[in-house]
């Protein structure tokens, strides 16, 4: 390991290690780059959830291609006579029904026929006369780019000479997926540059420096593009597909991780430039003292990230592997990149305030200094006082609610939000949204109609048939992805399976989002505790000891309930949002426990180095005072990367990122300020045991 920190670090070699770099960069954004797709999040349930099976049986019957794309007519006063024939045209007594309606506009678009034309359903008028709904049968696409342009000829075709006074909307699950496609279109862009503005604000800000920020954030920000077309690559090879939501979380990742070590690693080459003339050497040492923790921390990081390959949703899957892929990269750069480019400078890096050789290190007398000798004196007081706080916030989330219904999880309402809630007030709410029904030949009858028997269902009509199963449709009166709709789902899975010989399964909007749901909580149960054992055992092994693992553990856990709790209280008082959208509590959970860890480490690992000298108590507060202001700087840095995914209109990255910003804040300046440094004071030596004696980590 000395050899390779020396060859980083050398005063040739560390241009040989940039032309490597420079090498894999230009491998990772050519030969290797990953094909670029747009892709939407998918429900990513197993082939064996209910859902999955509805879906495939549908496979065999006609239509089984089909969506629809659902336009609603809205007018503040009942339709005039007029605009009654502009919407449903007038009666054709050859063909028995009406001609010359709105619906004509769309022959050319429908992939539905009647008598070997196209055919799209006349618009049916709400019985208040104020709301009419159009019904536009497609030909199903997962492709972004069809969809899109589809989506935007029917809504120019649908408001083309359109009476004064009307309103029209798309809606339906075509709507739905153009508006929530929309939600990613340019994403990565805008994650991207409102990333690279933060950290480059606050990375100016840290070191006062006009030049020594630049740096870091174009290693940091080479890393990013090379997680970003690796990490599709590795999921390609495992079958997965990257969506909008990965990507964009993958960015705020990297950066943040990324950036935290870049500030650990020229914060320990500062030190050793006062203590070393030669700055290659002053790097070197530079590296051996950040290692341990730089590689203990995104250690932790990935192998987190990588219990989501265990989970049941292939979304959870996918986002484990990515990230956990785009962290070892940002740990290479950090450790192999960033010093050698730090290297070949030299001190005029840092320049107005350059470390000189033999320069005194103000950090032992500085605010931090001070901060963690006055915990010192006492410690008991201190951490009662700390563990009240996060408690006190904890509190609040005792009344958590999980689970946004489908108009719920934007942030701004887009179209077909807004036409789904005017369809749900004028017609039954789940009539865009039918919950399809899959019964044995024979059986239909039946199940009918016990279907119609199962509260919260107002419609079961009999569809196609391939000779062995039967499509029912079930409309629901509960707006789609409420908890009212789950519960009928549940009921008419309740109710059909005492039909034995019906094999009954039921899918639908409803039903996959119900499934979805339950494949979270199944994760949760999981993937939570591997997270906790696995960043157990890191910090066991690089600290070497069984308490203050636990201890540090045990902070983090307490401070992730503390920030749920104080966002809960954000989300429901100041923003009105009535729940959390499924799977933030788990992402939540993860990012925090993992990245909060890494202030720990950052702590402890250099309270245990400098306690080998000082013993735990002035190890300790020379720890806080060396590390204080890094640490705090790393913090405020990633609180506000992960903040930046509120620039999206998706509740779910919105709630993410609100979370992990106040769980970092609180790590940062609470827990490893005070309650963490209160804890080894008040346990002194112990706080390393089993061990009898300590001996400094060593890296290389």
């Amino acid at each position: 390991m000395n050899a390779l920190i020396n060859f980083i670090t050398g005063k040739k070699t560390a241009w040989v290690t940039l032309l490597i770099g420079l090498i894999f960069a230009g491998l990772a954004f050519g030969p290797l780059r990953a094909a670029t797709t747009e892709t939407a999040p998918t429900n990513g349930l197993s082939e064996t959830s209910e859902t999955a099976l509805v879906s495939k049986a549908l496979e065999g019957l006609p239509g089984s291609d089909a969506t629809a794309g659902v336009l609603v007519y809205k007018s503040d006063s009942k339709f005039t006579e007029d605009e009654i024939l502009w919407l449903q045209g007038s009666f054709d007594p050859i063909t028995q029904m009406p001609a010359g309606g709105v619906n004509e506009k769309f022959l050319e678009i429908t992939n539905a026929e009647l008598m070997g034309e196209p055919f799209v359903p006349p618009a049916q008028i709400s019985e208040d006369g104020k709301v009419a709904v159009v019904t536009i049968p497609l030909e199903k696409s997962d492709e972004v780019e069809i969809v899109t342009e589809r989506v935007s000829e029917i809504r120019e075709l649908a408001a083309e000479g359109m009476p004064a006074g009307l309103e029209v909307y798309l809606t339906g699950p075509e709507g739905f997926q153009a508006d929530l496609n929309n939600v990613f279109a340019g994403a990565d862009f805008t994650l991207l540059l409102s990333t690279v503005i933060v950290v480059a604000v606050l990375l100016l800000i840290t070191y006062r420096s006009p030049v020594l920020w630049i740096v870091p954030l174009l290693v940091v920000g080479t890393a990013d593009g090379m997680a970003g077309q690796l990490g599709r690559q590795v999921a390609t090879l495992f079958g997965m597909v990257p969506d909008g939501s990965v990507t964009g979380i993958l960015a705020v990742l990297v950066f943040g991780a990324g950036t935290n070590y870049a500030l650990l690693l020229i914060a320990r080459y500062r030190e050793e430039l006062l203590l070393h003339e030669d700055r290659h050497i002053a790097m070197a040492a530079a590296v051996r003292g950040a290692g341990p923790a730089i590689i203990a921390s995104g250690s932790t990081v990935a192998l987190a990230l990588l219990t989501l390959t265990l989970a049941e949703l292939g979304g959870n899957r996918t986002l484990g592997l990515v990230c956990a892929t785009g962290i070892v990269i940002a740990m290479i750069s950090a450790l192999g990149v960033l010093p050698a480019a730090l290297v070949v400078f030299g001190r005029g890096l840092f320049w107005p305030f350059i470390p000189r050789f033999g320069g005194t290190n103000k950090s032992l007398t500085g605010v931090w200094a001070k901060l963690g000798r006055g915990v010192s004196k006492r410690p008991a007081i201190v951490s009662i006082l700390g563990v009240l706080v996060l408690a006190g916030l904890a509190v609040g989330s005792s009344g958590i609610q999980v689970g946004l219904s489908t108009t719920e999880q934007f942030r701004e309402k887009p179209e077909a939000v807004f036409g789904q809630e005017i369809l749900a007030d004028a017609f039954p709410a789940g009539a865009t949204t039918p919950t399809t029904v899959i019964v044995n030949k024979g059986t239909e009858a039946e199940a009918a109609k016990v279907a119609e028997t199962v509260p919260g269902v107002a419609e079961v009509t009999v569809g196609e048939t391939d000779g062995e199963i039967v499509a029912l449709s079930v409309v629901l009166d509960a707006t789609a992805g409420s908890e009212e709709a789950y519960q009928s789902i549940r009921d008419l899975r309740t109710e059909l399976a005492t039909l034995d010989s019906a094999d009954a399964l039921v899918g639908g909007l409803d039903a996959e989002t119900l499934d979805v749901k339950t494949a979270y909580e199944n994760d949760q149960l999981l993937v939570i505790p591997l997270i906790l054992l696995l960043v157990l055992i890191v910090l066991i092994l690089l600290l070497r000891s069984l308490l203050a693992p636990v201890l540090l553990l045990g902070t983090v856990v307490v401070s992730f309930f503390a920030a749920m709790g104080a966002a809960w209280i954000i989300f429901v008082e100041l923003l009105g949002l009535p729940a959390l959208d499924l799977s933030v509590f788990l992402y939540a959970f993860l990012f925090l426990v993992a990245l909060g860890v890494d202030f720990n480490i950052f702590l402890v690992s250099r309270a245990q180095e400098e306690a080998v000298k000082y013993g735990t108590r002035e190890g300790m507060v020379r720890a806080l005072s060396a590390t204080g202001g890094v640490i705090t700087s790393a913090g405020i840095l990633l609180a506000a990367v992960f903040a930046v995914l509120g620039v999206l209109p998706l509740i779910a990255l919105f709630q993410i990122g609100i979370i992990v910003c106040l769980g970092v804040l609180l790590d940062t300046l609470l827990v490893r300020t005070v309650i963490v440094p209160a804890l080894a004071f008040m346990t002194g030596d112990k706080f390393w045991w089993p061990r009898k004696k300590l001996t400094a980590p060593k890296f290389g």
